[in-house]
């Protein structure tokens, strides 16, 4: 009778046991290894916050009911376009190979612009199945893009690809869940460029430091000569707002002081500085002490030179640090 009851129990213990296991099992999620590779980044548009790419992405997984190929997501995505996909189910595996241009919708840093750095993100996720059901692992054998001819005028100087649990704070409409919190497992992708800024720098604000140039000529045209150091000195002003206009006109609006904003409104009251000097030497004139007034255009000349070109260092200097 004793052993009857041992052995009752023991049967007992075992199915819980078994019961546990199967549900430990049930819990475990499978894990969808991924890879990348990019083969294009290109039409970044910094007014419209947005660039294209396209990329190879390939994932090995064992849930057939995954269907990355109806259910992936690219959260910051404008818009998706699959133009190739190949499934290989052999061995009780999946193999997906899927070609993709997506245009994706990111922030810019336009503080240092034309010396800025950015950093572009893309993640993958499954739009079914949650943290639970899937999560994410990288491949990371082999290269993941091709620096010759992935960007034209950057360069790619970081590029990392890592998996997370992505939260979301919301139950999507379930009434099951307990709270509002559902979790989602995400691959991503960051990518640190650094732009080849001098030939966009120059062609950039060679109108503007022309405008200056012809300005600071008026230091030597004869102080008596009104109507020609002021015209050119105006005509200098407007010309520099004009490029500054042009400049403003590719970038998206920013609340910061740029150093686009620095170089022209550096140059601008450097130009004021010529009318204002030009104004002193013509009331010198007038008094009829015209060696004051020459020597005084001489020293402003130098002077104004001199403190302009050092600005303009600094401030370019300290922008390519960053």
């Amino acid at each position: 009778m004793l052993n009857l009851r041992c052995i009752s129990i023991l049967f007992v213990l075992n199915i819980l046991l078994f019961s546990r296991n199967a549900d430990a099992q049930d819990t475990i999620p499978d894990t969808v290894y991924t890879g990348i590779y990019i083969t294009s980044i290109h039409d970044i548009d910094f007014k419209q916050k947005e660039y294209t790419i396209n990329f190879w992405l390939w994932m090995k997984y064992k849930n057939k009911d995954f269907d990355f190929i109806q259910n992936l997501e690219i959260p910051q995505a404008k818009t998706v376009v699959k133009s190739f996909s190949t499934i290989d189910t052999t061995d009780n595996k999946v193999y997906l190979l899927m070609k993709l241009q997506c245009v994706m919708k990111d922030s810019w840093k336009i503080s240092n612009f034309p010396f800025d750095r950015q950093k572009l993100r893309l993640s993958i996720e499954n739009s079914q199945y949650d943290s639970k059901a899937l999560v994410f692992a990288t491949d990371t054998v082999g290269k993941h893009f091709d620096p010759r001819f992935t960007l034209n005028g950057w360069t790619i100087d970081t590029f990392k690809v890592s998996t997370k649990i992505k939260s979301y704070e919301t139950s999507f409409g379930d009434v099951h869940l307990s709270k509002p919190h559902v979790e989602y497992g995400s691959y991503r992708v960051n990518i640190g460029l650094q732009r080849e800024a001098m030939g966009l720098f120059w062609k950039m604000f060679v109108g503007m430091y022309l405008a200056f140039f012809i300005a600071f000529v008026c230091f030597f045209i004869h102080a008596d000569s009104v109507e020609s150091r002021f015209g050119l000195s105006v005509g200098a002003l407007f010309a520099v707002i004009g490029n500054k206009y042009v400049i403003d006109s590719s970038l998206p609006e920013s609340a910061s002081f740029t150093l686009v904003d620095t170089l022209h409104g550096i140059t601008l009251f450097f130009i004021l500085i010529v009318i204002v000097c030009t104004v002193y030497a013509l009331n010198l004139v007038k008094k009829q002490d015209i060696l004051k007034a020459n020597r005084f255009d001489k020293r402003a000349a130098v002077v104004a030179l001199t403190l302009y070109l050092i600005l303009n260092v600094y401030f370019i200097y300290q922008a390519s640090l960053f």
